[in-house]
């Protein structure tokens, strides 16, 4: 039996103080014990209030039954917007909602089938740069950070990631994943609005940068639809579908927007929860085994091999519950509500957490274990319909989540049936909440040759 991955660092109660002190260091540190049992938690500071809510009848008002009336907080846009500007990730209400119509035929239906040669290729890159470094320790968040960077070139643009401007953006997003370290900390100051907020300059020239050379790559991709030879890719598809409403379609300024928002979801989701899954499969050979002797399913090209992928999806996951790539969500409220008796003002902030959601006490079976088989159990399929939100849920669920349960047991798979993964075990990573969970130090392991499996003939 193995050991379950060991929990993050819970104090048992925090001060104000403390929590601020502790929550400058990092998110995922400061929360306490007991907001993993609780179904509603009030957080008071002298300018607003804020809101966990666990329970998932409350998660399931703010997100499904009633989005409209609890929007994105503004706060969770300020870190992002020289990024992202007006992008599907940080807009509202009808700008939102026209945003969806024209995005969101992309990722539908068949689509995942087409794009599944630009995954496969992006993953057959993966193992060969891999292969070069058989026989070290490898810094895995940078390998899965390559790879899904050059997912999302080859689904997106038809380019893989060695094209310059595809290593431009994704050598310039380093920076400025370094200089822009934790997603919704404004959320979550105890900030008055009216106090401004600053960004460090390498970090606003960083994103200008991001901007200018998507902005390249997207005037390209204009002229090539007006001379009529642009690839069918996801980019082609989402500028030239026309609102069902309006008939307008993304001018330049929009699509760079949207691009920005793809790279960073798609990239950095994807990168976080690849290497997670690989260090669990690392912590967990039984496990590493029987997904390594499923992926010799992968011969050749094939969409339809994704359906024999069982235990690699179930473990993919797995990864997604310990380790969320988006730990928390804000919501606001537009008016006065009432939550599990308790009145909630106008203006207050509504943290979703699957953070806490999924290691949550009194909803799953061994909340902290590493357990893939629970998803065959009637906890753990109770759990997925109700506490699981990875990508959010309701209508603004991420519209590449169907997107996301390819690539990543697609890779994963890959990489495990040519290498043999383990831990280094002076250097157990710590998850810290950077643009998504990622690890303080770096997820360190050991790559090694997989001997490959006998064939029949050799056999006596």
């Amino acid at each position: 039996m193995s050991l379950p991955p060991k929990p993050p660092s819970r104090p048992d109660r925090v001060s104000l103080w403390r929590y601020a002190r502790l929550f400058r260091q990092d998110i995922l540190s400061a929360q306490p014990e007991r907001l993993y049992c609780a179904w509603m938690a009030e957080f008071r500071t002298p300018f607003f209030r804020s809101y966990l809510m666990n329970q998932p009848d409350l998660v399931k008002t703010v997100l499904r039954d009633r989005p409209d009336d609890f929007p994105k907080s503004d706060r969770i846009g300020e870190g992002l917007r020289p990024l992202l500007g007006n992008s599907v990730f940080l807009t509202n209400g009808e700008t939102w909602k026209r945003q969806r119509r024209i995005i969101d035929p992309a990722f539908e239906g068949g689509r995942l089938r087409e794009t599944f040669p630009a995954m496969w290729e992006a993953a057959e890159a993966a193992a060969v740069r891999l292969a070069g470094q058989a026989g070290e320790t490898v810094e895995i968040e940078a390998e899965t950070s390559h790879a899904a960077a050059d997912v999302i070139f080859r689904t997106l643009f038809s380019i893989p990631i060695d094209h310059h401007l595809a290593q431009q953006v994704f050598e310039e997003f380093r920076h400025y994943q370094r200089s822009q370290p934790i997603l919704n900390l404004g959320a979550f100051l105890p900030l008055p609005r009216w106090m401004p907020r600053f960004f460090r300059k390498d970090t606003r020239r960083s994103a200008a940068r991001i901007r200018k050379l998507i902005t390249e790559m997207t005037e390209a991709r204009m002229a090539q639809i007006e001379a009529g030879d642009a690839p069918d890719d996801l980019a082609t598809k989402i500028m030239t579908t026309t609102d069902p409403e309006t008939g307008g379609t993304f001018d330049t300024a929009e699509m760079v927007d949207q691009v920005a928002i793809f790279f960073l979801a798609g990239h950095e989701t994807s990168a976080s929860a690849l290497a997670w899954a690989l260090y669990l499969m690392a912590t967990h050979p039984d496990w590493q085994d029987r997904l390594a002797e499923e992926a010799q399913a992968l011969e050749h090209c094939d969409f339809a091999v994704m359906s024999r992928l069982r235990f690699s999806r179930d473990v993919f996951r797995e990864a997604l519950r310990l380790y969320p790539p988006v730990p928390m969500m804000v919501r606001e409220t537009t008016g006065p509500e009432r939550f599990r008796d308790r009145p909630v003002r106008k203006g207050a902030q509504l943290v979703l957490s699957p953070w806490h959601l999924h290691r949550h006490t009194r909803l799953w079976d061994n909340p902290d274990g590493f357990d893939p088989g629970r998803w065959q159990t009637e906890n753990g399929q109770k759990c997925q319909r109700e506490a699981f939100i990875p990508f959010s849920a309701g209508p603004r669920v991420c519209t590449g989540a169907g997107f996301a349960m390819v690539e990543g047991p697609l890779i994963l798979s890959r990489l495990l049936r040519d290498f043999r993964v383990s831990a280094v075990p002076e250097r157990v990573p710590v998850p810290v909440a950077h643009l998504t969970v990622r690890s303080a130090q770096g997820i360190w392991l050991r790559i090694e040759p997989r001997v490959p499996l006998p064939s029949d003939d050799t056999l006596d």
